[in-house]
C-alpha cells in the first residue's frame, strides 16, 4: 500500500494523489493546474502513468483545481469509474463543461495570430464534447454511506464544509493481512461560514493527508470581515464608482449573494444595481437550490421561506455576452460579481479592463489568489497589469477581505486534526496518524508544520511532487 503526490505539492493547484493497494490503482482527485503560463502548460503534459491502468478516480469536490483534467484523463483512456458526492456530480457537469468552452476560446484567439505567423493551429486542453463524455463516468454517493469500489477498498464521504458536496475522503484498505485507514482532508471549510454546515469530524486514520492552503494565517472575524465590506460599499457608493468583485462560480458567490440578502437594508444595497455577471454561477445557484438539504439549519429556513438565493430586488443576472459588454458602459453605481475568481479568465477581465485605471473604482479580493494568477498581481499591489497585450494601470482601490475564505485557517485547521488518532487508540495520549501536508503553498506549508509540532506534537510530513510514501498499516484483527 502507498502513495504518489503528483500535483497540490508546494502549491495550491492540480491536486492529483496515486493510491496503490493490493495491485489496484485509485487516483484522488484529477485538477487543472492554475497560475501562470509555465504553471497552465503543464496540463499539457501526459499523465505520470498511464490513464487506463487507473480502476477508479475519487473526487473530493468540484472546484476546477481538483475536477478539472478528468476529460483529459478519460479523453487519454481511463476507463472506470468516478466516485464523488451527488452535488459534485452536478456541479461538475456544468463546470466542466465552462473549463472546456474558456479552453477552446483561449486556443480559437491563439490559433488566429498563429495562421498570421504560418504556424500550426494548437488544440484545446479538452472540448466541450469531451467534457460531456466525462460526465458518463460519475458515479455518486451520499455522505455517510460506505461503499467497496474495489476488493480491498472501502469508501466513505463526510461533509467538508467547503462548498457544495465537497468531501473528506476516507479510504478503509487491506491488503494482505494488514489494514490501513487513510484520510484526504480534501479541502476543508471554515466553520461558521453561511450556508452549509462545519466540516464533519473523523476520528481515526493511520495516514492523514491535509490540505494547508491557510497553515500560516488566521481569518479575520466574521464580524470585522463584515463590517469591511458595508465600509467599502459606503467608501465606493461616497466616490461614485464601480464595485468589482472577482468571485469563485461555485461557493463565494452563492455566500456573497445570501449575504447580500441577509444584510440588504443595512449595507443600504437598494442604492445599488447587482450584476451577477457569471452564466457558470447562474447555473450554480441553481444545482445549490436543488441540493438544499445540505444546507445549515440557518440557510434552510430562509430557503424555506424565500424559495431562492437570495430575494434581491436590485439584482440582474447577466447570461449573454451582449449583457456582460453592456456593463462597460455603467460608469457608477454597480457591484459586478463576475469570474473567475483569480481573474484568469472570465468576464471579470472584462470590467477590470474597463475600470481598474479609474480612480473610483473599488476590486473586492474575496477569495484565495495563487502565485502566478493576475488576482495575486492585484493583491500584491501591482501598479500596471496586462490584459490581452494592453498594459493598463491600477488605479482602483484593492480590498481583500480573507474572512470569507472557503478555506479553514490555521486554528481551524489544528483543531480538526487534533482529536484524530490512529484506529483504536484512544484520544487521550493516543498515537497520532501520520500527517501528510498537501495543497498549500511552502511558507504557508512550513508554518503549518511548526505550529503542529509545538502545539500537539506531530511532526508532519510536506508531500513533495513525485514522491511516493508508504501507508502505515496494522494487522487485520477481525
Amino acid at each position: 500500500m502507498d502513495i504518489q503526490f503528483l500535483g497540490a505539492t508546494g502549491e495550491v493547484t492540480g491536486s492529483c494523489h496515486l493510491l496503490t493497494v493490493g495491485g489496484r490503482r485509485v487516483l484522488l482527485d484529477c485538477g487543472l493546474f492554475q497560475g501562470g503560463r509555465e504553471d497552465e502548460a503543464r496540463n499539457l503534459a501526459p499523465f505520470p502513468f498511464d490513464p487506463a491502468s487507473l480502476d477508479a478516480v475519487v473526487l473530493s469536490h468540484a472546484h476546477i483545481d481538483h475536477s478539472g483534467r478528468l476529460p483529459l484523463l478519460i479523453k487519454h483512456g481511463f476507463k472506470g469509474p468516478v466516485y464523488t458526492h451527488h452535488a459534485s456530480r452536478d456541479l461538475c457537469s456544468v463546470m466542466l463543461r465552462d473549463a472546456a468552452f474558456i479552453h477552446e476560446k483561449e486556443v480559437e484567439w491563439v490559433n488566429r495570430k498563429r495562421e498570421r505567423k504560418g504556424l500550426k493551429p494548437l488544440e484545446p486542453v479538452y472540448t466541450r464534447a469531451d467534457a460531456q463524455r466525462a460526465m458518463r463516468s460519475f458515479e455518486g454517493l451520499a455522505y455517510g454511506e460506505v461503499q467497496e469500489i474495489l476488493p480491498g477498498i472501502q469508501l466513505r464521504l463526510c461533509d467538508a464544509g467547503h462548498i457544495l458536496g465537497s468531501a473528506i475522503v476516507e479510504l478503509r484498505l487491506r491488503e494482505r493481512g494488514r489494514e490501513s485507514v487513510l484520510v484526504f482532508s480534501g479541502d476543508l471549510g471554515q466553520p461558521g461560514a453561511d450556508i452549509l454546515h462545519d466540516p464533519s469530524q473523523v476520528a481515526a486514520a493511520d495516514m492523514l493527508l491535509l490540505e494547508s492552503t491557510y497553515g500560516d494565517r488566521l481569518h479575520r472575524s466574521r464580524e470585522d470581515t463584515l463590517a469591511e465590506m458595508h465600509e467599502v460599499l459606503d467608501l465606493a457608493l461616497g466616490g461614485r464608482g464601480n464595485v468589482l468583485i472577482p468571485a469563485f462560480a461555485v461557493g463565494r458567490t452563492q455566500e456573497l449573494l445570501h449575504l447580500f440578502g441577509e444584510f440588504f437594508k443595512q449595507w443600504g444595497l437598494a442604492r445599488w444595481q447587482i450584476f451577477l455577471d457569471s452564466p457558470l454561477a447562474i447555473e450554480a445557484t441553481g444545482i445549490y437550490l436543488k441540493h438544499s438539504e445540505l444546507f445549515d439549519a440557518k440557510a434552510r429556513a430562509m430557503f424555506a421561506r424565500d424559495r431562492k438565493i437570495p430575494v434581491l430586488p436590485n439584482l440582474h443576472l447577466t447570461r449573454t455576452p451582449a449583457q456582460s459588454m453592456a456593463l462597460n458602459r455603467i460608469h457608477s453605481g454597480a457591484i459586478i460579481i463576475a469570474g473567475s475568481g483569480m481573474c484568469t479568465g472570465g468576464r471579470i477581465k472584462q470590467h477590470l479592463k474597463h475600470n481598474v485605471w479609474r480612480r473610483d473604482c473599488h476590486v473586492v479580493i474575496v477569495g484565495y489568489q495563487a502565485h502566478g494568477t493576475l488576482g495575486r498581481q492585484l493583491v500584491d499591489g501591482a501598479r500596471y497589469i496586462r490584459l490581452w497585450g494592453e498594459t493598463i494601470q491600477v488605479n482602483a482601490r484593492i480590498h481583500t477581505l480573507g474572512g470569507f475564505s472557503a478555506h479553514a485557517d490555521q486554528r481551524a485547521l489544528t483543531d480538526w486534526l487534533e482529536p484524530i488518532r490512529v484506529p483504536g487508540e484512544p484520544v487521550r495520549g493516543g498515537q497520532r496518524p501520520q500527517v501528510v501536508l498537501v495543497h498549500g503553498e511552502p511558507e504557508a506549508q512550513r508554518v503549518l508544520a511548526a505550529h503542529l509540532r509545538a502545539r500537539q506534537g506531530v511532526e508532519p510530513h510536506i508531500a513533495a511532487r513525485g514522491e511516493c510514501l508508504p501507508l502505515p498499516s496494522r494487522p487485520i484483527t477481525h
